[in-house]
């Protein structure tokens, strides 16, 4: 899955991006703003995607001076459908969540971080979930060792991206809090909790008088 624009899972060409900026406002833009937003293809190729979009009904097109501005038409029959593709890094977040709650052995924590956490991965990106336990990180239970084995195969099968799980103990957590570690900064600023407590919160208790 295209991390920064999933709906190119299944719409790889122009149409995609045009149809993801259109989903994420409610405002009429020109073709131009369209072409600004979508980041990709030409001014001209956005344009031409735009009216042909506007010719199926999914795309309203109103003149306005000399200008065209465009919106998504909400009340299409395919307008639900373009709205889940772009929204399917959320349908994934989701996924974990709720595959979480059905885990046995919960973790202490556990989020999503990287790229897939600040949307700017591509098709080849890997997915990377950080994993705190209680467990002794030397001699797992089995249990938990199935459980993030298993997560592995279900991220792939969601997604066709490679899961990398960042497993650690609350004895390693502390380890890196105390190194200043430039990775602890990362979660706290991109971490999106799946599972536990969230990991600012954690950060703090760590860092505690204990």
């Amino acid at each position: 899955m295209d991390l920064s624009q999933p709906i190119r899972t299944v719409i790889p060409s122009l149409d995609g991006p045009v149809l993801a900026v259109l989903v994420r406002t409610s405002q009429a833009l020109t073709g131009r703003r369209v072409h600004q937003l979508a980041g990709t293809g030409s001014e001209p190729g956005v344009r031409k995607v735009l009216r042909r979009l506007s010719e199926t009904g999914l795309v309203t097109a109103v003149e306005a001076g000399g200008s065209t501005l465009y919106t998504l038409n909400r009340q299409h029959v395919a307008a639900p459908v373009v709205e889940q593709l772009v929204n399917l890094r959320q349908f994934m977040i989701d996924r974990l969540r709720e595959e979480f709650r059905q885990w046995r052995l919960a973790p202490v924590h556990a989020s999503l971080f990287g790229s897939a956490a600040r949307g700017d991965g591509g098709p080849a990106s890997d997915i990377d979930i950080l994993l705190i336990h209680d467990q002794d990180p030397a001699y797992p239970p089995a249990l938990w060792v199935d459980q993030v084995s298993d997560l592995a195969e279900l991220v792939y099968r969601w997604t066709g991206n490679h899961a990398q799980m960042y497993e650690l103990g609350l004895e390693q957590l502390d380890e890196h809090i105390v190194a200043g570690e430039e990775i602890v900064q990362e979660w706290v600023r991109d971490a999106i909790t799946l599972a536990g407590l969230d990991f600012r919160q954690l950060r703090t208790a760590r860092r505690s008088p204990r």
